[in-house]
């Protein structure tokens, strides 16, 4: 059983998308946290748990619990988190 850093409900783990945070450096020489989505749950590090919904990643930007769940602060990138949602919606 996994908690949704979003709703914060409880389910198992196959219900449930597991998230990452990389550290990218951007053209200026700053870094940003790159937070990416890891389906298949192989990505190294501490990793995160959110339904696979907008309202769900709505919720968890809002409350702020993305940086705390996976223990990062700074800017947090989450295009890449957004893209997936997005596409994974439109196969279904």
């Amino acid at each position: 059983m996994r908690t949704c850093i979003g709703c914060r409900k409880r389910e198992l783990a196959v219900d449930l998308l597991r998230i990452v945070a990389r550290n990218r450096e951007t053209g200026d020489g700053s870094h940003v946290i790159e937070i990416i989505p890891d389906p298949r749950r192989r990505l190294s590090g501490r990793g995160a748990w959110l339904h696979p919904f907008s309202a769900c990643l709505s919720m968890a930007e809002r409350r702020r619990a993305i940086g705390r769940a996976l223990r990062v602060s700074g800017q947090l990138d989450i295009s890449a988190l957004e893209r997936y949602l997005e596409n994974r919606h439109e196969h279904s």
